[in-house]
């Protein structure tokens, strides 16, 4: 089965702006979908120079960017990826 993956980034801008917080997002995954999910913290994800991307925290899900990310925002884009994912098998 295909995994979902979900890359935080923890570099300085992003980690201060909420990243830190969003690093216990597995806590709040359905326990029954956890095996469906790989998280990744990434030291950089070189987003923040450019400001069409948004604004910081950034996480990745698969190759969907999630902006001035929360943990809900990332908790539907995974949930979101996990669909279609299951559509697909």
């Amino acid at each position: 089965m295909k995994k979902v993956t979900v890359s935080i980034c923890t570099g300085t801008t992003c980690y201060l702006m909420g990243g830190a917080h969003l690093l216990t997002i597995n806590e709040r995954l359905d326990p029954s979908t956890l095996d469906s999910v790989e998280f990744k913290g990434a030291h950089c994800l070189g987003l923040c120079s450019n400001e069409s991307n948004g604004k910081p925290p950034f996480v990745k899900v698969n190759e969907h960017l999630v902006s001035d990310a929360t943990l809900n925002k990332v908790l539907d884009a995974i949930r979101k990826e996990l669909k279609e994912i299951q559509h697909v098998s």
